[in-house]
């Protein structure tokens, strides 16, 4: 059978296509493994819920206007902020078409709140002005993450809310060390600086919390932490894949289980000036 570029609900008669290589490297590595995403996303269920928590107060400042979730993957961020805010839908806009199909399996009707599109785009039109704008563990995975922040708050009304949560380089040391110490590459992706981010929040909005999170996980060895990565489709990386003897040096360089893996992530809400 041919293969069949998606279309572009805002133009179907044009194929949406990633608008980089790597951009369809991870929309193919998160395809391949959505149906195990939910299960194996901790972390990011996690960090939707305390979103959906600390947004509970918001409820009567959002002004009227367009909501979106970008990159909204099987939906986490949406569902908890729905649940905290009430009213009309977010839409969820995604490059991955199975993840979206996660969430739409429990609810067909939500094919009419989804948006395949490519962020490294920008965002439709349909989103000018708009009330709300959320994210998590999304703007990482884009080309220039500082110049998409950038981009989300000027796209806000004046009073919109911006919710986003995103992994920093400050996340997992013990994997660069090993790398170091292994004489491998760093294979992972490259996360955006912290203060990058916070600089353009600053710049964009009024800060309502801007906090840098730092979560320990447990530290089973290379392969384990590398398989469970995978096994959520987050694997993509703009490095080369490890040959087989490079990922030996690793595992024998990996440190000892007293040693965690540590995520870092930066957490903000902010209104449009």
């Amino acid at each position: 059978m041919a293969h069949t570029e998606p279309l572009n609900p805002l133009n179907p008669l044009s194929p949406l296509s990633p608008s980089s290589r790597f951009g369809g490297r991870v929309r193919d590595c998160f395809n391949r493994h959505a149906a195990a995403y939910e299960q194996g996303a901790g972390l990011q269920k996690a960090i939707a819920a305390r979103l959906g928590q600390l947004c509970r107060s918001l409820r009567p400042q959002i002004p009227a206007g367009p909501r979106a979730d970008l990159g909204a993957g099987s939906g986490l961020l949406s569902r908890a902020l729905e649940t905290s805010l009430g009213g009309p839908p977010l839409l969820r806009l995604d490059l991955c078409t199975e993840l979206l199909a996660q969430e739409r399996s429990g609810d067909p009707g939500l094919v009419h709140h989804q948006l395949l599109w490519d962020l490294n785009s920008g965002l439709p039109r349909q989103l000018n002005g708009a009330g709300l704008l959320a994210s998590s563990f999304a703007l990482q995975w884009l080309e220039q993450p500082p110049q998409r922040l950038q981009e989300w708050c000027r796209q806000l009304q004046s009073g919109g809310w911006l919710v986003l949560a995103v992994p920093t380089a400050g996340s997992f040391g013990i994997w660069r060390t090993a790398s170091a110490q292994a004489k491998v590459p760093f294979s992972g992706l490259e996360l955006p600086e912290a203060e990058q981010l916070e600089t353009i929040a600053r710049q964009e909005l009024d800060l309502q919390r801007l906090q840098r999170l730092r979560f320990s996980w447990p530290n089973q060895g290379a392969l384990p932490f590398l398989r469970q990565i995978r096994e959520i489709g987050a694997l993509a990386s703009r490095q080369r894949h490890l040959r087989p003897g490079e990922l030996r040096r690793l595992v024998a360089h990996w440190p000892a289980a007293d040693q965690p893996l540590r995520w870092e992530v930066l957490l903000l809400v902010g209104r449009r000036r």
